[in-house]
């Protein structure tokens, strides 16, 4: 006859096995923190008495975790508020009026709450790893000093009245986004693994350019009387710099084919030497870093996803062991059964999971039939973790009534949705298609008057102006203010569609409201409601400056989206709308990678460039726009790409990342602060456009083909047969990864430090 079981405890060491109740209750407290550690892919050493078990899990708290992230965004959104303030209408310098600034001691205040709170984290988390994982623990570290470095530059803020030109600390700030986020150090430790590889095609791009750039320093010589190949030396090849310049903008094809033309045109053969060189460089040698960055990333990646394969695994068989039950016959010998369900089901009620997993896992465990679940098993039931949940459609109303029945019935057809997409498309056409008479830059103040079957404005035209045979006199009022111009004209039927188009979907929430419930119809009843309250009479002076023209053209835009309930119904768009929506979740962490680099570059920007470009008139290198080249900085009007606050820094830099252009932002920096310039920018497109692009690509890919599997992108969740779910990222390599060894989670549970097992 077995024995009695009792559960296999761990307890911190030094202390002996546990029996008591209060025991067990810490043995369950420690397989709950296990288990969330092995869900959100945490480590498993720190410490295991109850009073840190307690603070642990307050620490990973949602209402905690959202105080920090909102810690986190406050500090970097002081950029905004921040001397050089973003509060103006527009950065173009010629007409941004004076900004907002802050008094000294506001944004300080603010910023020593958040260093406050960030100094509460680092002490939480080195309390809880322990001195001995906190000295080895190089993120805690680095922590440590950035806080320091922070608040001593603060100090020295304060003392200098907020008048300091250097604030070190912006630039530190992005580090408190990274080291928050596990995947993103994952990301950034990636990226660091894939340089070597980058660099060699980086190198080759190098030397091709190098050997490009001097071959045209050659070819285009200038001749006695060669007028072309002048034009050709002095424009794109003047000097070496020069001429590296204009090649390396070539091989991101912005400026082709100008930088070609005045050689071409002299000569047809030139145009082989611009061709050779962009398909050597932009057609094979950037697409072979494409391919590399892809290749080697993607085995990094697949490095970092085996560790965190290997943490869910030792956490979960952490929370094994201190469940396990133990049994022999007659108390004598002692031998491993498993972990009872009724135990399991216990912490599971306390650990704090999506409902519907914890649901998932509930059954899935109940299909044991009370037996002990085994080591394997229980590894498996958290795979049910990485399912995320895709909610179904609400079930229809029931309705006793025969009409509503019918009504349902034909409201719900598919055709029904048919009907809707092409009344939608319909909308869009009549939106597109332009209308006759009735210009919106000549509307001055107008009133919409309810009609029988047309709409009716009433309009008061700016002075000087005729719509349809209304002049408007020198106050701006009509001639005859009580003729009214009808809209849309008679003669022209797109207005007349999208009238009575608009009075369909009015009926249409109520037929849907009817057949699928509230739910579904909510955003079109919406859209309708604008369209109603857009038919009532407008009174600027009483309702706020939104005139019915701004409101026309809000509605229109909400039209335009409804456009999108087309989507669905396409199954290969479906496939690419939803691995965009994929994308969004799975890729987060190469988003904060994109912020930080952003930030980091627009505040060196900032501190290196402020104040560079200056309006036309205030100084003798700036040129009028009448009398710029063509082309130029200036006379293309990019006066709002600078660097004199920080929303403008970001735009500049996202117009240097698309690369369209970009050279004229170059030459213009080039110009105006001297060509040491060059360096920042061409940085930038490395990080950006090379590196980050690519690396997005790669993953976008890899995320593309999984979807476009028929039978690996969705299934059943375990138990719940309406439910469906698309796999995470960890999941969708789960095929491929190496789960790791039974030896190899219990060497790492013996080398706990602060847990003991007793076997």
């Amino acid at each position: 006859m077995a024995a009695e079981a009792q559960p296999l405890l761990g307890r911190d060491r030094g202390g002996g096995q546990a029996h008591s109740g209060a025991d067990q209750e810490l043995c369950i407290d420690q397989a709950v923190v296990f288990i969330e550690d092995a869900i959100k892919y945490r480590s498993i050493y720190h410490r295991l008495d109850a009073g840190s078990l307690w603070l642990y899990r307050w620490y990973y708290s949602n209402v905690c975790q959202r105080v920090l992230g909102f810690t986190i965004f406050l500090i970097l959104a002081l950029a905004f508020v921040e001397v050089p303030s973003s509060f103006t209408r527009t950065a173009d310098v010629r007409y941004r009026s004076q900004p907002w600034q802050p008094p000294c001691g506001l944004t300080e205040t603010i910023e020593a709450l958040c260093l406050l709170v960030f100094l509460a984290d680092l002490s939480v988390k080195g309390y809880l790893v322990g001195q001995a994982q906190l000295q080895q623990n190089l993120w805690l570290l680095a922590y440590f000093v950035v806080l320091v470095v922070s608040v001593v530059d603060w100090i020295v803020s304060l003392s200098l009245n907020c008048e300091e030109s250097l604030r070190v600390r912006r630039l530190l700030r992005p580090f408190f986004l990274l080291q928050n986020s596990s995947m993103m150090k994952k990301t950034l430790k990636c990226i660091r693994w894939s340089l070597p590889e980058m660099a060699s095609v980086g190198l080759l791009l190098t030397i091709h350019l190098c050997l490009f750039t001097v071959i045209g320093m050659l070819l285009f010589t200038i001749a006695e009387k060669d007028e072309a190949q002048n034009k050709e030396r002095l424009t794109y090849f003047r000097n070496l710099p020069e001429a590296l310049t204009s090649l390396l903008v070539l091989l991101t094809t912005s400026n082709n084919p100008d930088v070609m033309i005045p050689a071409y045109t002299q000569n047809r053969a030139y145009a082989l030497f611009f061709i050779i060189f962009t398909l050597i460089g932009s057609l094979f040698l950037m697409n072979l870093l494409t391919a590399i960055i892809y290749n080697q990333f993607r085995g990094y990646l697949m490095k970092s996803l085996q560790t965190s394969l290997f943490r869910r695994r030792l956490g979960a068989r952490a929370a094994y062991e201190v469940l396990t039950l133990q049994a022999g016959p007659n108390g004598t010998t002692s031998e491993l059964v498993g972990v009872n369900p009724e135990n399991f089901l216990r912490v599971l009620q306390k650990t704090q999971l999506n409902k519907i997993h914890k649901q998932a896992i509930i059954q899935k465990v109940h299909s044991y039939e009370g037996r002990p679940i085994l080591a394997d098993e229980f590894q498996k039931l958290f795979d049910e973790v990485d399912k995320g949940i895709v909610k179904e459609r609400p079930p229809k109303p029931q309705y006793q009534s025969p009409f509503l029945q019918t009504a349902q019935f034909i409201f719900s057809h598919r055709y029904f949705d048919y009907l809707g997409n092409l009344i939608a498309l319909g909308n869009l056409l009549s939106i597109c298609v332009p209308g006759a008479g009735l210009k919106p830059a000549a509307w001055g103040t107008e009133r919409l008057c309810p009609g029988d079957s047309q709409l009716h404005f009433h309009l008061v035209l700016p002075a000087g102006a005729a719509v349809q045979g209304v002049r408007a006199g020198p106050t701006g009022l009509p001639v005859l203010p009580q003729q009214r111009v009808r809209w849309p004209p008679d003669h022209h039927p797109a207005g007349f569609g999208d009238f009575y188009s608009g009075r369909v979907p009015i009926a249409a929430p109520r037929m849907e409201l009817s057949s699928a419930g509230l739910p579904r119809s909510w955003a079109l009843t919406t859209i309708s409601a604008f369209k109603l309250w857009g038919c009532s009479e407008r009174k600027p002076e009483q309702y706020g400056p939104l005139s019915l023209w701004d409101m026309t053209r809000l509605v229109n835009i909400l039209i335009v989206i409804r456009f999108l309930r087309i989507i669905p119904s396409i199954k290969p768009t479906a496939v690419v709308a939803s691995t965009i929506l994929g994308l969004i979740q799975n890729l987060r962490a190469f988003g904060g990678i994109l912020v930080v680099v952003y930030y980091v570059f627009a505040m060196i920007g900032i501190n290196l460039f402020r104040g560079v470009i200056v309006p036309p008139g205030n100084s003798s290198l700036v040129p009028d726009n009448s009398s710029a080249p063509c082309g130029s900085f200036e006379q293309l009007g990019y006066w709002p790409n600078n660097f004199d606050d920080f929303a403008a820094a970001l735009i500049t830099l996202w117009d240097v990342m698309v690369v369209n252009n970009w050279q004229v932002i170059l030459e213009a920096y080039k110009h105006y602060s001297g060509p040491w310039s060059m360096v920042y920018f061409v940085l930038w497109w490395l990080v950006s456009s090379v590196i980050w692009i690519n690396l997005f690509l790669a993953l976008l890919l890899e995320n593309f083909l999984h979807r476009w599997d028929p039978q690996g992108h969705k299934q059943l969740l375990v138990g719940t047969k309406q439910i469906t779910y698309e796999m995470s990222v960890e999941l969708m390599f789960r095929d491929i990864l190496e789960e790791p060894k039974e030896e190899e989670l219990m060497e790492k549970l013996h080398k706990h430090p602060h847990l003991h097992l007793c076997r």
